[in-house]
């Protein structure tokens, strides 16, 4: 039995970079989720360690080079197409001032305040809070950086 390629699950992975009370994001500037908030990453491709993938990912998205550190969390997007996400923690290596290209029309560092007030992705902020990354609504302190 063959099965179409829409209906196997996609394996992506995400960058969580913190620095300075802020959050390495892009804005997507394709389907799905256009014009939508989020962290930098995508997909993986056959025969690439998710290490590898995510450090291209964020470099063709953002133009910067990340050292991958843990995994953070991992998150589901049920659909066509089907993602499972891996959520790992990087730091910036080397030049920190994100530029736009590929397939986002915009990236840049938002502060932890300024992520509740953009259009995200749906339950990004929601995973965020659970991942502790960003406070929780009941929270007055600032998220630990997650990029060790």
């Amino acid at each position: 039995m063959s099965v179409a390629s829409s209906q196997i699950p996609q394996v992506a992975v995400g960058a969580i970079v913190v620095s300075d009370g802020a959050l390495l994001m892009v804005q997507r500037g394709r389907e799905p989720a256009k014009g939508l908030w989020s962290i930098p990453g995508g997909r993986v491709e056959f025969g690439e360690y998710l290490a590898g993938a995510l450090t291209r990912e964020v470099k063709e998205e953002t133009g910067l080079d990340i050292e991958v550190g843990d995994l953070i969390g991992i998150a589901e997007v049920v659909g066509d197409p089907h993602y499972v996400i891996l959520d790992f923690g990087a730091k910036i290596v080397g030049n920190e001032v994100p530029t736009p290209s590929g397939d986002v029309a915009d990236a840049r560092w938002v502060t932890f305040d300024e992520v509740l007030t953009l259009p995200c992705t749906p339950r990004f902020v929601e995973l965020m809070q659970a991942w502790q990354v960003l406070p929780s609504p009941n929270d007055d302190s600032l998220a630990d950086e997650k990029s060790d």
